[in-house]
């Protein structure tokens, strides 16, 4: 074997890798090995021999009968070093705190990837009825108040180039038509906040704004709160709270 083919090889090795940790990733609990291989499509074989490699190095674990697999600890370790180790996410904190005691209502701080956002920090509603959420939680961007707060940062061309015609759907409300989206984001731009109205969870009602660091910009913050507690008052003091954080979220980044 040539080096340029072992180099390949090692490329290759690396990619499944990657696969398979992102695999456990999005699919809590533990899986047979028939299940994996039908998602991934690697030989039986070679994905036995690199399941147990992860396996051993702690990335990968099994239960009790050994023939099950689950994302392993060393991945928490990683994806809290990440956060641990982000300007933004630090810079955020002081504002999500304030912004959470002013609201009293859930607050997400998301990063765009590709077409997902994907939640870096996250403060709880202080009332007994709030939406289920955590840290490291992927959503469809179309699909939520923090996504189209982001897109909106981008041209009409560059969102046709990064999503589909036609959108997945994750309520009865979701935008699932592209060109109905860029409408949509066209308001975004001019108001300066994003909304999803139960778009991607029935019953809960989110505002969005960018933080404009960046442009595009990568990063948003957002409120949550269940259409069953919100008023047209309390809309309008997120509105203006969001605004009020957004300034103060541009003045803590504008060093990064």
């Amino acid at each position: 074997m040539g080096t340029a083919d072992a180099g390949g090889a090692q490329v290759k090795s690396a990619v499944r890798t990657v696969e398979l940790l992102e695999f456990f990733a999005g699919r809590p609990g533990t899986h047979s090995l028939a299940a994996v291989q039908e998602a991934v499509g690697y030989p039986k074989s070679s994905l036995y021999m690199l399941l147990r490699t992860l396996v051993e190095l702690g990335w990968v674990e099994t239960d009790a009968t050994g023939t099950r697999y689950g994302i392993g600890v060393r991945a928490l370790l990683v994806g809290t070093s990440y956060l641990d180790g982000d300007e933004v996410v630090a810079a955020a904190r002081p504002t999500l705190d304030r912004l959470s005691d002013d609201t009293t209502e859930t607050i997400h701080l998301a990063r765009l990837d590709g077409t997902d956002v994907v939640y870096l920090a996250i403060r709880q509603s202080q009332h007994y009825l709030r939406p289920f959420t955590r840290v490291g939680r992927r959503l469809p961007a179309h699909a939520t108040a923090l996504g189209k707060a982001l897109l909106a940062t981008h041209s009409d061309e560059q969102v046709r180039g990064l999503l589909p015609e036609t959108l997945p759907a994750l309520t009865e409300h979701t935008v699932t038509d592209r060109e109905r989206l860029i409408e949509e984001l066209h308001v975004v731009r001019e108001r300066g906040y994003a909304v999803d109205r139960e778009e991607n969870t029935l019953g809960l009602r989110c505002f969005g704004v960018a933080i404009p660091y960046r442009t595009p910009a990568r990063d948003a913050i957002s409120c949550s709160v269940p259409v069953a507690r919100l008023t047209p008052d309390q809309e309008r003091t997120i509105r203006d709270t969001l605004f009020d954080a957004r300034d103060r979220m541009t003045l803590a980044t504008r060093r990064l």
